[in-house]
């Protein structure tokens, strides 16, 4: 599944996967529903993370 993006996805990488703006992309990363990895002021998203997330929403 998404065999086109690399292991880490930038927020516009997540941006264009689930179709959304940048400021629902940072509120899902900051309440956690798409776990990450802060560094600084930067944010490290594992594909597996969004992966999960939208497995996640698509099961309910």
């Amino acid at each position: 599944m998404f065999t086109e993006y690399d292991e880490i996805l930038s927020i516009e990488d997540v941006m264009e996967i689930l179709h959304i703006g940048k400021n629902s992309v940072y509120s899902l990363l900051k309440s956690n529903e798409i776990r990450n990895i802060r560094v600084g002021k930067r944010y490290i998203v594992p594909k597996q993370s969004v992966i999960n997330f939208i497995t996640a929403i698509t099961e309910n």
